[in-house]
């Protein structure tokens, strides 16, 4: 149908320049990252640029993917519904977010069996590495994050919490910690979030996401 098309066409046209952001975002993050491994001794100033270049690089290319990801559900591609390991999706994020935020403290509370859902690991990967970049970066330093991983009955419960000094209603609504994107993206895995955020006892968020059909 003529509503089809257009749809397409608009879907590849945020799509085409997207992918053509991708290449040169990786090389600059990969040239920052590379001059921080200089072995010699290099300016307080200069490594603090270098590590806002890989920062800012990092964030350009998870727009540069979300891009992609609104262009490809725009044109009505579904995303894949494979079988992802999240215990493992979990530990790897939890492991890079250990690596950005030496100075936070980072818990884990895992199901002793390994926990597998339907969807697209790369877009679950990039819900995990936002929530804890988010508990990150709206923290203080010292500050303690736990994430658990747990089943009740046919859902698999994903939790972050830190003990910040949280945000009232109007941040949350401001999202300036990426909430409508986050809900849009479990959604699209046919999950849910919660928020739970107070001064006195900081930021929680409840993500659900259903288990596989067995039977």
């Amino acid at each position: 149908t003529k509503r089809r098309s257009d749809r397409y066409r608009r879907g590849s046209f945020a799509a085409d320049p997207s992918r053509e952001l991708r290449n040169p975002v990786a090389a600059i993050r990969g040239h920052a990252d590379l001059a921080l491994l200089h072995p010699g001794p290099v300016p307080p100033e200069v490594t603090r640029a270098l590590e806002r270049i890989a920062a800012e690089s990092g964030r350009m290319g998870e727009m540069v993917d979300d891009l992609l990801l609104l262009a490809r559900l725009d044109a009505g591609r579904p995303l894949e519904r494979l079988p992802v390991d999240l215990t493992r999706l979990v530990l790897d994020a939890v492991t890079d977010a250990q690596a950005a935020g030496p100075g936070h403290r980072w818990t884990l509370e895992l199901s002793e069996e390994p926990v597998t859902v339907p969807g697209d690991a790369h877009r679950l990967h990039q819900v995990l590495a936002n929530l804890l970049a988010n508990a990150r970066l709206h923290t203080p330093g010292g500050s303690t994050v736990t994430v658990s991983l747990e089943t009740e009955d046919a859902t698999a419960v994903l939790t972050v919490h830190d003990d910040g000094r949280g945000f009232d209603a109007a941040a949350l609504r401001g999202d300036g910690m990426g909430i409508a994107n986050l809900q849009r993206r479990s959604a699209k895995h046919g999950g849910s979030v919660d928020i739970d955020s107070t001064p006195a006892q900081g930021t929680t968020v409840r993500i659900q996401l259903p288990l596989p059909i067995h039977g």
